[in-house]
């Protein structure tokens, strides 16, 4: 018997667990992991937005974004994910700290990365969990396997709620400041950065004293 064999007969149960744990997370995620219906949007022949209509289910949903403008991607990197370039999917010190935190105080913490909040989105928010927690970071190291952080900022950009019925930066922008992202201020870009972190609590036009404090504390 060859060592190699020898090996698979001392480890099998081993060897199996792992090609069925290395299988279920080569086909963990979806072909495509937002279905939702977006708005109707026109624009002009020089790419000014015309006018849009309201998606299917009642959201405004502008189409996905194709690139994520610098202010707004260094405002929210600040907030949300400091260490987005460097992780694979989640931040295991932040998660410790969030456990800790949750342990001692009666507020609550997250220590998900953008990568685990773009899985949280397409699986519709479901209840936080430890074990929902769990499966978050399993597929969230697939979801950096699969695309790059461009793609997963423009996935994290374009779906994520910015308070009431909008959703996504584009709209965002559009809906609140009458303005394409491209074009949006420091200012606006940090105000809108805070907005996925407490959509229906916080928002322009509702609260505005505790948005203003929340953006300030960037």
């Amino acid at each position: 018997m060859t060592k190699g064999k020898q090996f698979v007969a001392k480890h099998k149960i081993k060897v199996v667990t792992f090609g069925a744990i290395l299988t279920l997370w080569l086909f963990c995620l979806p072909k495509n992991l937002f279905e939702d219906p977006t708005s109707t949007v026109v624009n002009s022949s020089d790419g000014s937005l015309i006018g849009a209509r309201i998606a299917n289910d009642g959201q405004w949903r502008f189409p996905q974004m194709d690139s994520v403008p610098e202010r707004f991607k260094q405002s929210v990197l600040l907030f949300e994910d400091e260490y987005f370039y460097r992780h694979p999917g989640f931040n295991p010190i932040s998660i410790l700290k969030a456990i800790g935190h949750n342990l001692t105080k009666e507020s609550r913490r997250g220590g998900s990365t953008i990568t685990q909040q773009v899985i949280r989105l397409s699986r519709k928010n479901k209840p936080r969990t430890y074990w929902e927690k769990g499966i978050e970071i399993f597929l969230a190291t697939r979801l950096e396997f699969r695309y790059s952080k461009e793609d997963i900022l423009r996935l994290y950009t374009s779906h994520t709620p910015y308070g009431g019925n909008v959703v996504g930066l584009e709209t965002a922008a559009w809906r609140y400041f009458g303005i394409p992202s491209h074009e949006l201020s420091w200012g606006q870009s940090a105000a809108l950065a805070v907005l996925p972190n407490a959509p229906s609590l916080i928002f322009p036009g509702k609260n505005e004293q505790a948005f203003l404090n929340k953006r300030n504390r960037m």
